[in-house]
């Protein structure tokens, strides 16, 4: 394994936690390694491993970008991974009132409704 990878696979699991990256791994295939190692490598290593601003901004930066894409599986599994980045949800909610006033409504609607069922899963976990 790679320095690059070890620091990647590291990020990716205090951010998304052990079980997401388990299952995450034992679903990788011959087709999707490639796609895996970059991910790890560049978003997880290069990104978030950067050490510039801490896990709780980065999370908030990225649920933002995500909510005003429309990527709502990758939204959703940023909100759960608040959990372990320090974000709250009062964070959660300023990220999504840019959302609205930069990327519209629209997004920022759907984002928050997406936050509040994930939340409640939360809750319901514990």
């Amino acid at each position: 394994m790679t320095d690059r990878k070890a620091q990647g696979m590291a990020t990716r699991r205090r951010v998304l936690g052990d079980a997401h990256v388990d299952r995450a791994e034992a679903a990788k295939t011959e087709f999707d390694a490639a796609f895996q190692a970059l991910i790890t490598e560049a978003a997880w290593s290069h990104l978030w491993s950067r050490g510039t601003i801490p896990l709780r901004e980065r999370s908030m930066l990225t649920i933002a970008l995500l909510a005003a894409q429309g990527d709502d599986q990758e939204l959703a599994m940023h909100i759960r991974a608040t959990a372990r980045t320090g974000a709250s949800r009062e964070d959660v909610l300023e990220s999504l009132l840019h959302v609205a006033i930069y990327a519209g409504v629209p997004r920022a609607n759907h984002a928050i409704k997406i936050a509040k069922e994930i939340f409640a899963e939360m809750e319901d976990q514990r």
